[in-house]
């Protein structure tokens, strides 16, 4: 699924933001912006200059340039008859030096007074570094183009700066809907039926075989249940009692246990992390001597995810090792400068808790007991656990993905084990009984049912304050979100991993919160809209978020069938009998090339994979995984026949496998 999402990741950034300021006057050519700017194109369309970004006027066009070299986003005002049309006319306003073949192009829900809105998602290769995507955005007759030209490590590094432009790209004097201000319904019985139409709906249309939602209103469980099945093919049902993998929520839930020991004085927010555990390492001394508790957790430290090296080379690691891996990293970016997303980060933050309170355990062992006397027990949440043997033999969903033709499939868990080693990044298992627990006790802030304080309310908040910026609409704290693109605060949070994906949010103001489980990687697209449906239910809304559906369900089948056209299933055999046998990483681990009849395997030790072949247009060759949920991992042919390499790249990191002979 990981390659099919990307595609959609720019459209999602575009699809989030607040009411607009007042027009501003273009900045004179070259000029560099010290801090988010809103401004204005030509023709009037509203967009915010993200800060040390250069922007710079040419006719029709306002070009935006970040401080690395090379990568441009481009806005252009277009009057055309159609959006293919207006997207022709942009690209030579751009006047880019080089031309992309198009890879798909498909529509997007109408909304912020947009009556169309279609992505145009361009071919590249791994070697060329970078994603290309334009949108094009009618409004009366005038087109707005957004071209994304981007290299991948610009892109990655400031994803959350990229939002920030189309946070706000709005029609010449529009004001986006906002609730501030407006009282919400209660969820009567009416409501909580659209709401569970609407989640049911959504399921059957991604063809998700299993998702799980609770409500809570103003102190009250109104509703906790499932909607279809466990495992696809099977006819257990899923039900409030349900466990399923929620992934990143865990980061919620881990901080909350450090907010536990900051009222138990073992340390505060700021104490320097070598304090607490001496042979703490991260990049080089200068580097490790910042880092503070709050710093772990807050995704704003600069470091990149490299999450490849735990994904594909899990099968040794340790809770050890992953905290040893974290010496040789280093931050790309100044602490508290850019959201930088690190599950590394994240894992260390918990075992640095856990050690704390066991000095003398094991730092898996430390962590997991933690968490069992200062989260799971007092909360009651009695069902989530960190055992997968313990889980997988109960009431429990099974992953699905999409296989290479995009029919839903038993996904295999070997590649969620990987989490194992990292865990207080992603790895509890939960149910919507145990998650409508925590969510209570946020919405209390830190009180349990019976009146207990559970937490102080000033450490529990901590956790909720901005420590970076996601766009101009939202920010991230210690392991939580916080949005503010419908008026009203939203604190949440997402989780996912092969085959399950949840979200968890409650509205303080309101009273009101939510959370929602499901057990298919399409479940991603699902997750946004129930969100937004929420808030239409509570403050009658815009009906915008079954639009989101019916578009992304277009929208993914549209992206399955133009991938598919590129790849060449089983592997071509000629080129499949090219490969080493064995192939070999320092940090990714092996790769061990296996047949199965005519298929080509990839196995990686705790995982593997079936790969398709593909030609790409610079003439180099992939092999790409397809197996369902661990789709879109691609190596590139490399080397000699005397020294055969595969090369695999994320966004801001080359890993080259030698042959092992």
């Amino acid at each position: 699924m990981l390659r099919r999402c990307v595609a959609v990741v720019v459209l999602l950034l575009f699809l989030s933001a607040p009411a607009w300021a007042k027009d501003q006057p273009a900045s004179p050519p070259g000029t560099v912006v010290k801090v988010d700017t809103p401004r204005t194109t030509p023709a009037g369309t509203q967009f915010t200059v993200p800060a040390e970004w250069s922007v710079r006027v040419r006719d029709a066009a306002v070009l935006l340039d970040p401080p690395e070299s090379g990568s441009h986003v481009v806005l252009v005002d277009v009057k055309a008859t159609d959006a293919d049309a207006a997207v022709a006319e942009a690209w030579k306003a751009y006047a880019s030096p080089k031309t992309w073949p198009l890879h798909v192009a498909t529509d997007s829900s109408p909304r912020d007074n947009w009556d169309q809105i279609r992505v145009y998602s361009y071919e590249t290769s791994a070697n060329d570094k970078r994603g290309v995507t334009a949108i094009a955005l009618r409004h009366e007759g005038q087109y707005t183009v957004l071209i994304y030209d981007v290299d991948n490590a610009v892109g990655e590094k400031r994803a959350s700066q990229l939002r920030a432009i189309s946070d706000r790209l709005l029609p010449k004097g529009y004001q986006r809907e906002t609730f501030a201000g407006k009282k919400a319904h209660p969820l009567d019985a009416a409501r909580i039926e659209t709401l569970k139409t609407f989640v049911d709906n959504a399921r059957k249309a991604y063809d998700v075989p299993g998702v799980a939602i609770g409500l809570i209103d103003h102190g009250k469980v109104v509703f906790a249940g499932g909607f279809g099945v466990r495992e696809l093919g099977k006819p257990e049902p899923v039900d409030a009692d349900t466990l399923f993998m929620i992934a990143s929520n865990t980061k919620a839930l881990t901080t909350l246990m450090l907010a536990r020991l900051v009222d138990q004085h073992r340390f505060d927010w700021n104490t320097p992390v070598t304090k607490v555990m001496p042979e703490f390492r991260l990049g080089d001394a200068a580097t490790t001597r910042q880092v503070e508790i709050r710093h772990l957790i807050c995704a704003c430290t600069g470091m990149p995810r490299q999450d490849m090296e735990w994904l594909l080379n899990s099968k040794e690691a340790t809770p050890a090792s992953v905290l040893t891996a974290l010496a040789g990293m280093q931050p790309t970016s100044k602490f508290g400068e850019l959201f930088q997303y690190s599950n590394l980060m994240a894992a260390a933050a918990g075992y640095v808790g856990g050690h704390m309170l066991y000095p003398k355990m094991e730092l898996g062992a430390g962590y997991d007991l933690a968490m069992q006397k200062q989260v799971f027990d007092p909360l009651g949440m009695h069902l989530t656990t960190f055992d997968y043997a313990k889980a997988s033999v109960g009431d429990h969903a099974t992953p699905h993905g999409l296989d290479v033709d995009g029919h839903t499939a038993v996904a295999g868990m070997g590649i969620n084990d990987s989490i194992r080693a990292a865990r207080p990044a992603g790895a509890a298992w939960s149910a919507i009984s145990d998650m409508l627990r925590y969510v209570q006790m946020e919405l209390d802030e830190g009180t349990l049912p019976d009146g207990k304080r559970y937490v102080s309310k000033s450490a529990l908040l901590e956790r909720r304050k901005p420590n970076v910026a996601l766009g101009t609409t939202a920010s991230y704290g210690m392991g939580l979100m916080v949005d503010h693109t419908w008026g009203v605060p939203v604190v949440h949070h997402g989780g996912d991993l092969t085959g399950f994906h949840s979200d968890m949010l409650w509205l303080p103001e309101q009273g009101v919160g939510a959370v929602i489980l499901t057990n298919a990687d399409a479940g991603v697209f699902i997750r946004g809209p129930f969100q937004r449906r929420l808030l239409e239910v509570l403050f009658d809304g815009k009906p915008l978020a079954q639009g989101d559906i019916d578009a992304g369900v277009k929208r993914l089948k549209q992206q399955i069938v133009a991938e598919r056209k590129r790849l060449v299933v089983p592997a071509d055999a000629g080129e499949a009998s090219k490969l080493a046998g064995r192939y070999q990483n320092a940090a990714l681990g092996t790769i061990q090339v296996d047949k199965n009849g005519t298929a080509t395997l990839f196995n990686f030790g705790a995982w593997g994979s079936d790969v398709a072949s593909r030609k790409n247009d610079d003439g180099s060759l992939s092999f790409v995984t397809i197996s369902p949920g661990v789709d879109g991992f691609e190596f590139v042919v490399a080397g000699t026949p005397a020294r055969r390499q595969l090369v695999m790249r994320d966004g801001q990191h080359e890993y080259v496998y030698d042959e092992v002979k």
